[in-house]
Parts: structure tokens; sequence; C-alpha cells
């Protein structure tokens, strides 16, 4: 017989596996920042950023937010607040450069499809917070333990 009840989640397990999501999500945005300054340079994101319609100006916040926000999503610093900030730069991807190249990244162009997993999961960061081996956790309990 099939039963509708789920077991839950121990609190232990979420964490890690909180863990699980921000690590490879910010060593993503590392790479595609490192990709755009070390393979496109500078010049060529600028030339991307016009081509697909966004000013010039946008593209140094954009590598930035991305170098910044993977550095505190791996380290687990304000990570409910950095993926939910981090969340335009995929949105943009999507509408600007990947999405009109159809469901596959193999596409010429590249798909949209492992962006939108991207986002999923920092939706899901956005719900979950900081998880295991998180920085700002740690701080936060040092602090209190002082504090009592």
């Amino acid at each position: 017989m099939l039963t509708t009840s789920t077991p839950d989640l121990r609190p232990a397990s979420a964490q890690w596996a909180v863990l699980f999501l921000r690590v490879p999500l910010g060593a993503m945005y590392i790479a595609h920042a490192f990709y755009k300054m070390f393979v496109l340079t500078w010049p060529g994101i600028f030339h991307l950023f016009t081509h697909i319609g966004l000013p010039i100006w946008m593209a140094p916040p954009t590598v930035a937010a991305e170098i910044v926000g993977g550095i505190c999503l791996i380290l687990g610093i304000r990570v409910r607040w950095v993926a939910l900030l981090l969340m335009p730069t995929l949105i943009g991807a999507i509408a600007f450069v990947h999405g009109a190249h159809g469901w596959m990244f193999s596409n010429p162009g590249g798909g949209w499809e492992y962006l939108a997993v991207q986002l999923c999961v920092s939706a899901a960061l956005v719900c979950l917070g900081n998880g295991a081996l998180s920085l700002e956790s740690a701080w936060l309990q040092r602090r209190s333990a002082v504090r009592s």
C-alpha cells in the first residue's frame, strides 16, 4: 500500500543539502565572470553588452556582482540576499543572450536550460538560507555565545 506521507527532512541533512546547492552555484558565477574577463576580455564584454542592447556601463557591475556574489555564496555570507540579488543576471542572460537560441545550451549561441536551473537553485537558496559551513552562521553563533 502506498502512503501519502513523506519523511521529514532532518535539519542536519537539510543544512548539508543547502551547502551542496550554494557552493557549485557560487563557483559557476565566478567561472562565468572569469570567462568574460579572461576569454572575452573587456573589449569583448563591452561588445557583447552593446550587441545585445545593454549599456556598456552595466558590464563591470555585472562581472563584479558575479565574482563577489559567487564568493559570498561559497563562503555562506548573506546567502538569501546574494541569491536574490544575482537572479536578475540570470534572467537577463536568458532574456537578452540565450533565450532565443532554444533549450539546449549546446546549441549555437547557447540555450537557456542551464541558466533556468541556476535560477531555480537561486530561488531555493532564497528560501533556505545559509546552510552548513556558513561563515555568517558561525559568526552569529560565536557572537551569541559571547553575549551569553
